[in-house]
């Protein structure tokens, strides 16, 4: 299975209405949240003007793998999901043989069969994400009470709960490492209004405060992307503020203003945070905030959201150019124009098995889930339902299986 950096933490969207729909949907009403969803039901999703394949005679052992002629693969499996998304790698998650997507009832399904596992009811907010850390699934409370919960992905079970205080509200989630889970959450005003927010620290064993930090006026709790790495709390927001914290402490090491808005995730590496800023790809040292390295896209080309998997950094361009890097220096693996060549969309989520690289995208006839040679960037295939639904792509695997979701349908693709 693919692995990233040693913290577990957010990752989300850019600056498109997928960002505007997941703000938005993070005030959402009770009401609101029970809109329009579905619970899990097997779906016919082959056919169609995509590029999706009619259903293949193979055995199950073998289904679902990419044909010989490069075209995209039949899912193993397709479901339709409550899935409640606003675009953000966050709301697909595959552990403990389960695969999960952001929604209400929130529900999880077995990664090989696609069978309902279990399902909580008011399970997920719109706009926090599914986030994983230590075997534990963390989620803001559904019910609004102020409450942080822990659940075992597998069975569903809740094993851990945290109370930040009456004096907060809505607490959410935003990166766990072995010790602690990191939320924001609104400081409530006498009026029950609220003008400012706290970063709290809170114990994944005891569930106790660790710190409190309160964040600076006019900051917002909403649109912040963090993640941990070491003694290190990394979060960026919709101010164009890129802040670290000392994690035993919350004390604030260093923060800076970027050149652009940070709508998207960073991607963190040993001792370097990396953020797209339009044209160009930065690196600085967490100790200091000091710059490691920069690499530029070409003139009126901008990076899209960057993920370091088994020690290499891909992101694509707004040219349509994939790069695979060095995070540790930003020296160039290898380039690809595969799908400038092929007129694909541009991925903007990545996750990696063996030695084929899988991209999302956003909604485009040319998008879906990409399939790339991870050695030189080379576009095998393209997987896409078809559908014309409106919402981005999400991916995510669990090292056998390469789960893509598409508005309500959850597909389940072999991972070659």
């Amino acid at each position: 299975m693919s692995k990233g950096s040693t913290g577990y933490g957010t990752t989300a969207g850019k600056s498109s209405r997928r960002r505007i729909l997941r703000l938005a949907g993070a005030g959402l009403t009770m009401v609101a949240l029970g809109a329009g969803l579905t619970g899990c039901e097997d779906t016919s999703e082959t056919g169609g003007e995509g590029s999706i394949p009619p259903p293949r005679t193979a055995s199950p052992e073998d289904g679902g793998k990419a044909p010989e002629d490069g075209q995209a693969p039949a899912p193993l499996w397709t479901k339709s999901t409550s899935a409640a998304t606003y675009g953000d790698n966050d709301e697909l998650v595959a552990v403990g043989g389960v695969v999960i997507a952001s929604g209400d009832p929130l529900a999880a399904l077995d990664g090989a069969s696609g069978e309902e596992r279990w399902s909580l009811p008011g399970g997920a907010i719109p706009g926090a994400p599914l986030l994983l850390g230590k075997g534990t699934l963390y989620l803001a409370s559904g019910k609004y009470d102020g409450s942080v919960i822990g659940y075992d992905p597998a069975s569903g079970k809740e094993t851990w709960r945290s109370h930040l205080g009456k004096e907060y509200r809505q607490p959410r989630p935003v990166a766990v490492d072995d010790q602690q889970v990191y939320v924001i959450a609104e400081i409530l005003e006498p009026d029950n209004s609220s003008r400012t927010n706290v970063i709290a620290a809170l114990n994944s064993s005891t569930g106790k405060l660790v710190w409190k930090e309160q964040r600076d006026l006019g900051t917002q709790q909403n649109g912040v992307h963090a993640a941990v790495q070491g003694r290190y709390l990394v979060y960026t927001d919709f101010k164009k503020n890129l802040t670290v914290r000392d994690t035993a402490t919350g004390r604030q090491v260093w923060t800076q203003k970027t050149t652009k808005t940070s709508y998207g995730p960073f991607a963190v590496h040993q001792d370097l945070v990396i953020v797209p800023q339009g044209q160009k790809l930065q690196a600085f040292t967490l100790a200091d905030g000091s710059e490691k390295w920069s690499v530029e896209a070409e003139r009126f080309t901008t990076f899209r959201e960057p993920t370091v998997l088994d020690d290499v950094l891909y992101i694509a361009d707004s040219g349509r150019t994939l790069w695979a890097l060095d995070p540790r220096t930003g020296e160039k693996v290898w380039q690809s124009t595969a799908l400038k060549d092929a007129g694909a969309q541009v991925p903007r989520q990545f996750v990696r098995v063996g030695s084929t690289l899988y991209g999302a995208t956003d909604l485009d006839k040319q998008g879906g889930i990409h399939a790339f040679d991870a050695k030189n960037g080379a576009l095998r295939w393209t997987f896409n339902d078809a559908s014309g639904d409106y919402h981005a792509w999400l991916v995510a695997t669990d090292g056998k299986h390469v789960f893509a979701l598409h508005g309500k349908k959850l597909h389940a693709l072999h991972a070659a």
